[in-house]
C-alpha cells in the first residue's frame, strides 16, 4: 500500500464500514422522523426536524472520526450562521453544533439515501443560477427564523481551498435584516488541504479518501454575533461578516 507523505495510510475496510453505518443511520433517521413527527405541523415541526438533524449530524461526525476543535460560543437562536465553505464535511460538522436549518445545493436532493434523508429533516435546497429557486429558499429560511430556528448558510456559493474568502451572496444577509436576527460569522479549516473538495473533483473518490482517514481534525472558530442593523445596508453587512471570517481563518504556519 502506497502512503503519501504527511497523510495517514489508506484503510479501505474502515471506509467500507463507515459507508455501511452511514447508510444505516440515514435510513433510521428517515424512518424515525416520519414516525415520531407524524401529526406535528407548522413551527413545531420545523423545530423538531432541526433538532433531529443536529443529532444525525453528530452521528455522521462520530462515524467518520471528525474531531472538532471549537473556539467561541454559539448564541442561542434564532440566528443566521454564516461560514466559509471548503467541503461537504462542513455541513455535518457545523450542523452538529446547534439545531439549524441548512441551505444546500439542489444536486444533493437527488443523491441516493442522503437526498431523501435531508428532505425529511427540513434541509432547504437551492438550484444555483435559478433565481426562482433562490427566492423560494430565502422565503423558507425566513419562515425558519420566524419559527425560532437558526439557519446555516455558505454565502460563497461554492467551495474553496480556504486560502481566502470569496465574495458573499447577499440573500441571507437581507433575510437577517428582515427577521431582525444577528449574523454569526464562522471560520472553518482543516488540518490537510487534501480535505477540501474543490472544482471538478469527483465526489465519490474524494469521499472515499476522506472516509479512509482514521481521524479528521476540523478547526471551527465562532465569531461574535453581528447585529443586522450595525451597518447601513445589506451589502455592508455581507462585507463586514466576510471580513471577519477572513480574519478568523486558521492558516498554516510557514
Amino acid at each position: 500500500m502506497r502512503v503519501t507523505a504527511g497523510l495517514p495510510p489508506a484503510n479501505p475496510a474502515l471506509a467500507a464500514s463507515r459507508i455501511a453505518r452511514l447508510g444505516g443511520h440515514a435510513l433510521e433517521a428517515i424512518g424515525k422522523s416520519r414516525f415520531e413527527l407524524r401529526g406535528v405541523e407548522g413551527s413545531a415541526l420545523r423545530r423538531a426536524r432541526a433538532d433531529r438533524l443536529r443529532q444525525v449530524c453528530e452521528d455522521v461526525c462520530r462515524v467518520h472520526g471528525f474531531r472538532m476543535n471549537v473556539s467561541g460560543v454559539l448564541p442561542r437562536g434564532p440566528v443566521v450562521l454564516v461560514s466559509n465553505h471548503l467541503s461537504y464535511v462542513d455541513a455535518p460538522v457545523l450542523g452538529s453544533l446547534a439545531a439549524s436549518v441548512p441551505i444546500a445545493k439542489g444536486e444533493i436532493a437527488s443523491w441516493p439515501i442522503l437526498g431523501a434523508g435531508s428532505r425529511s429533516l427540513g434541509v432547504i435546497f437551492v438550484q444555483r443560477g435559478d433565481a426562482w429557486s433562490g427566492a423560494r429558499a430565502l422565503r423558507q429560511a425566513l419562515r425558519a427564523l420566524e419559527d425560532g430556528v437558526s439557519v446555516l448558510g455558505f454565502p460563497e456559493g461554492t467551495t474553496t481551498h480556504g486560502d481566502g474568502v470569496l465574495d458573499f451572496r447577499r440573500g441571507l444577509f437581507g433575510i437577517a435584516r428582515i427577521a431582525r436576527v444577528p449574523v454569526v460569522p464562522i471560520a472553518i479549516s482543516y488540518e490537510s488541504p487534501e480535505l477540501c473538495w474543490v472544482g471538478d473533483t469527483f465526489f465519490l473518490p474524494h469521499y472515499l479518501r476522506t472516509a479512509m482517514r482514521p481521524e479528521t481534525v476540523v478547526d471551527v472558530r465562532i465569531g461574535s454575533p453581528v447585529s443586522p442593523y450595525s451597518v447601513g445596508s445589506t451589502e455592508d453587512l455581507a462585507q463586514v461578516v466576510r471580513a471577519r471570517i477572513g480574519q478568523m481563518i486558521r492558516r498554516p504556519q510557514p
